[in-house]
């Protein structure tokens, strides 16, 4: 499994997103996956990768949280969490993509 976390220079969510990634792996014993943080800095860049704001966590080059929000603007993402806005996903909710993820890759 690969994870990159793309992220914004202005964003304060990315760090506090690539934490919860590393405890949700910890979590679920696969401490060992490597987690890359890429810095996304032009819009033609973020529309050359599966960009929807910082932080945009990808899982095996997928967006861990799909949406229709692929964009070239240089933003913040803001997630859906327990019904309220929040700018990281939840451990949780991470627990839970990355398990799937797993699991399915084990198939």
């Amino acid at each position: 499994m690969e994870i990159e976390i793309l992220h914004i220079a202005d964003c304060p969510n990315w760090r506090e997103a690539g934490a919860r990634v590393a405890a949700a792996l910890r979590d679920l014993r696969a401490q060992d996956v490597p987690v890359r943080f890429t810095l996304v800095t032009t819009p033609d860049e973020a529309g050359r990768v599966a960009f929807a704001g910082s932080p945009t966590i990808l899982v095996d080059g997928t967006d861990a949280f799909p949406s229709d929000g692929l964009t070239k603007d240089l933003a913040c993402r803001i997630y859906r969490v327990g019904g309220r806005f929040a700018g990281t996903p939840s451990l949780a909710d991470l627990r839970g993509v990355l398990m799937e993820r797993m699991t399915s890759r084990s198939e």
